[in-house]
């Protein structure tokens, strides 16, 4: 079995994708109170001792409005944090996996591939290719894309945080006419399942079988969950993030490679999720 090493192992992905994939590998929780990413020695002496095939890297500083004003924070952790964890991986002739996200990419010019040039809007989404380009060809990169599951009560994905809104008969102001592309975690653990035991040194995008706004996104909640869709009301891009960090307006990512998982549409998705509720 297929030993993989994982930094942000108890994060909104990184714990589903354990979850899920338990009994197909080994998986080996790199605990922040046990290594700092950050700095080289802690990732060096650490990763000494421990015995793995592969270091899946999902830690990392995610908050796109806090990076605005923390760029310092967003870089260090983003991409020196990257590099630590690449250069000693690849000194111990293991294999590298970095996931990142869609907003390495302007929004302008859809759709996005995973031969897309990147050009980030965002601090955040900055540190994010800066992290790319440390891994370059030395490693793996898969790109996902506001990620969504149906429970973990650590962090709130968008799914979940415009449910809660709306069973407490909220008024939702979403943006329609930008695009987003909601991916179902569960996928995105089946998807990396086949990469991680099909390594190779290539980007590839695990992303949802469908482009939506926003405002499309609420009300296809309300509609799957039995909510009243007339709480959502619509608003202009330009309007919503007037002030605001902005990601990538027209974020139409597709994953033409992945020919290996089928991944679900949004309201496939909620469907799924429906009925894991149900169960619990």
């Amino acid at each position: 079995m297929k030993k993989i090493a994982v930094t942000g192992a108890s994060g909104l992905v990184g714990s589903r994708i354990i979850e899920l994939l338990s009994g197909k590998f080994e998986f080996i929780p790199l605990a922040q109170e046990n290594m700092d990413i950050t700095n080289k020695d802690s990732v060096n002496s650490y990763l000494k001792t421990i015995s793995y095939d592969l270091l899946l890297h999902l830690a990392a500083y995610t908050n796109v409005v806090g990076a605005e004003t923390e760029k310092e924070k967003a870089f260090l952790i983003n991409e020196t944090g990257t590099q630590n964890l690449l250069d000693i991986t690849l000194s111990q002739k293991k294999e590298f996996l970095y996931v990142s996200t869609d907003f390495v990419f302007d929004g302008t010019n859809p759709p996005y591939v995973e031969t897309s040039t990147p050009h980030p809007i965002s601090v955040y989404g900055a540190s994010k290719y800066a992290g790319e380009k440390v891994v370059g060809s030395n490693g793996m990169i898969v790109r996902i894309s506001y990620p969504y599951r149906s429970a973990f009560e650590i962090k709130k994905d968008i799914f979940r945080t415009l449910k809660g809104l709306l069973e407490n008969r909220k008024t939702l102001s979403m943006v329609n006419d930008s695009l987003m592309v909601p991916t179902f975690i569960d996928d995105i653990a089946g998807g990396l399942g086949y990469l991680m035991n099909n390594y190779s040194n290539e980007i590839f995008h695990l992303v949802g079988a469908d482009a939506m706004s926003p405002f499309t996104l609420a009300k296809t909640i309300a509609s799957v969950f039995g909510l009243d869709e007339s709480l959502v009301g619509g608003t202009t891009y330009d309007q919503y993030f007037a002030n605001k960090a902005k990601g990538p307006r027209l974020s139409d990512i597709r994953g033409p490679k992945n020919s290996f998982y089928p991944m679900h549409t949004f309201g496939e998705g909620l469907v799924i999720i429906k009925k894991q509720l149900s169960l619990i």
